[in-house]
């Protein structure tokens, strides 16, 4: 990994070895290129392909700033899991940051058009496959990673470390969201409630936002892709140990623990 630049060098041998950064390991980025440049080049020297993405959101003065309300992170292969009547034990880094989110998931029903790099809405909607409730795991061995922007979130895989994917939203072709309510339970305290719509533009600008971001990386998304589009009841911080449970409206209840991340976790398997 010799070739990688400093942040990226570091990240992949971090999430790889499971051991926490007390630090950002080296100079933080300034620019959503430099950003994502880091995030690409982890990318291409991880083990295992990515299958799916996650979309998260900027707030506030970035928005202005960085042309751009969302931004971008891989989900690996052997980081997407299956939902079922059992819990399921999620990896998150000790000594990092940890966090459960409760999220519609949009898998992409066939492969994007090569060469397309804008999409209307209209596009956007015809190449969805199946939309469903999910869990996405906000883990990164940097502790302090939500604290300097959305940059410095960009470099570390966009602090993405799993998803759980749970049933199909029953009617969601309408895509009227207001009628898919979250709530979001966490070492059994509900932390959060609220529909789909919260998102700007809903899930569905997610999902056309990150078909014109991987298309523009080089990496456009290919049928079954899983995005995660963001946080519909909020980002919820926790610990290794924690249950949560998040419901989604007309699926089945999903339940996950955070279990300590170690290197075995991070090897393909089958799901």
């Amino acid at each position: 990994m010799s070739h990688l630049s400093p942040p990226a060098q570091a990240f992949v041998a971090a999430r790889l070895g499971a051991v926490a950064l007390p630090d950002y390991p080296g100079r933080m980025p300034e620019t959503l290129d430099e950003a994502y440049l880091i995030q690409d080049a982890a990318i291409r020297s991880w083990p295992v392909p990515v299958a799916g993405w996650k979309v998260g959101r900027i707030n506030g003065d970035d928005i202005a700033r960085f042309g751009t309300d969302r931004l971008a992170g891989p989900i690996f292969k052997d980081q997407i899991y299956r939902a079922g009547t059992e819990e399921i034990g999620m990896p998150v880094f000790a000594g990092g940051f940890a966090a459960v989110e409760g999220e519609c998931v949009i898998v992409a029903g066939v492969d994007a058009p090569a060469g397309k790099f804008d999409y209307t809405t209209a596009e956007a909607i015809a190449l969805i496959g199946a939309i469903h409730a999910g869990v996405e795991i906000a883990s990164s061995p940097f502790s302090a990673i939500n604290d300097h922007g959305p940059l410095v979130t960009i470099s570390d895989f966009g602090n993405n470390n799993g998803l759980l994917i749970g049933e199909e939203l029953p009617d969601w072709r309408p895509l009227d969201f207001t009628l898919i309510p979250f709530e979001t339970v966490v070492d059994g305290q509900v932390v959060g409630r609220a529909d789909a719509s919260i998102i700007p533009g809903g899930p569905i600008e997610s999902f056309r936002f990150m078909l014109e971001n991987a298309a523009r990386r080089d990496m456009p998304l290919t049928r079954g892709m899983a995005i995660s589009t963001g946080a519909v009841t909020g980002v919820h911080a926790a610990r290794i140990g924690s249950q949560a449970t998040v419901r989604a409206h007309g699926t089945a209840d999903m339940h996950v623990r955070l279990v300590g991340a170690n290197a075995k976790l991070l090897e393909t398997s089958s799901r």
